[in-house]
């Protein structure tokens, strides 16, 4: 059985950016938790400082990475969690989202922080994936 979206009449409209869904039901199989990643390079040091978009980029590259170690994609990925300086960057994080999953998205919350590992990041993001 491939993931599947779940979804309820009951419940508001789709959520807004539209790169989430509301639940995600996943098969039976290898769980893979990824810590939270940010936007750094081999070396350490902090890419695209001060832009949000080239930080996201950065942080699901590095996440693709991760989970190619593990023999799985993007596409096993059913939960996101996002921490972000600043909420009001959230609808600029989706364009990129968008290049990285397809239907049916992950299972997401985007949570407004105050402060990262490093007062350069803008963004990270943990993620949970499981394989078949």
């Amino acid at each position: 059985m491939p993931k599947r979206e779940l979804r309820s009449n009951k419940l508001y409209a789709p959520p807004r950016g539209g790169v989430f869904s509301t639940a995600i039901e996943a098969p039976a199989g290898r769980t893979i938790y990824v810590s939270g990643l940010t936007s750094r390079n081999k070396e350490g040091a902090v890419v695209g400082k001060g832009d949000i978009k080239v930080q996201t980029e950065t942080v699901l590259h590095n996440m693709r990475a991760i989970l190619a170690e593990a023999g799985a994609t993007m596409d096993d990925i059913v939960k996101l969690t996002v921490f972000i300086r600043d909420i009001g960057l959230f609808d600029k994080i989706h364009d990129i989202r968008r290049a990285h999953f397809e239907e049916p998205y992950p299972a997401s919350s985007m949570v407004e922080v105050s402060m990262l590992a490093d007062p350069d990041l803008l963004i990270e993001i943990e993620a949970v994936a499981v394989v078949e």
